[in-house]
């Protein structure tokens, strides 16, 4: 009997031993290549000369910049501030001129400017503006002009720098890996609510 659970015992270890063995002997086979793409999730790379660019191109024409960000609905916003802004130049400065050609007219001592006439182009006794007057609407006139230009220059420049900022904010990373979310929890001693941010980062 001993014999016997002797022999069984031998054949089990064996039979147990052999298996082992050979799971053992077995290399791991390593892999020839290994794909970057498998160990990388690669993001959308970052064009440090894009902001640049985008300013440049409005620059030389404005509303370029806005198309080379994609942000097309922002043209015509461009184009409507430019179109404003000089055509309010264009008008005061028409309005100028006609009241300094009138007044050069006085200083000659001629009596044949426009306001020497009615809309129906009757002559007056008297000018419908005076000289006084006449100086007052080239200061007005020539003010309004000056600020309309500024306006239109300034708006000229906020094209190229909207391009610029927009061309960085389209690269700034807004994936889940980085957030800051806000929760609102219930206390479960108190009853009272909680809130509170929580910033996520994942590597």
């Amino acid at each position: 009997m001993p014999n016997k659970i002797l022999i069984i015992s031998v054949f089990l270890f064996i039979c147990w031993f052999l298996p082992a063995q050979e799971k053992n002997n077995k290399k791991e086979e390593l892999p020839t290549t290994i794909a970057l793409d498998t160990l990388v999730k690669i993001e959308n790379t970052i064009n440090p000369l894009s902001p640049a660019k985008a300013a440049f191109y409005s620059a030389v024409l404005p509303g370029l910049g806005q198309a080379y960000n994609k942000r097309y609905w922002k043209i015509p916003i461009v184009y409507g501030g430019l179109a404003t802004g000089i055509y309010f130049y264009s008008n005061n400065n028409k309005e100028y001129n006609r009241y300094r050609d009138a007044y050069k007219s006085r200083l000659a001592g001629l009596k044949t400017d426009e306001f020497y006439f009615d809309l129906e182009g009757n002559p007056l006794a008297s000018p419908r503006v005076t000289t006084d007057g006449l100086q007052r609407g080239q200061k007005f006139y020539r003010k309004n002009k000056e600020i309309s230009l500024l306006v239109t220059l300034g708006i000229y420049a906020l094209n190229i720098i909207d391009a610029n900022v927009d061309a960085h904010l389209k690269q700034y990373n807004v994936d889940e890996n980085l957030s800051l979310v806000p929760h609102f929890k219930i206390n479960e001693i108190d009853r009272t609510s909680d809130l509170g941010l929580t910033l996520n980062f994942r590597f």
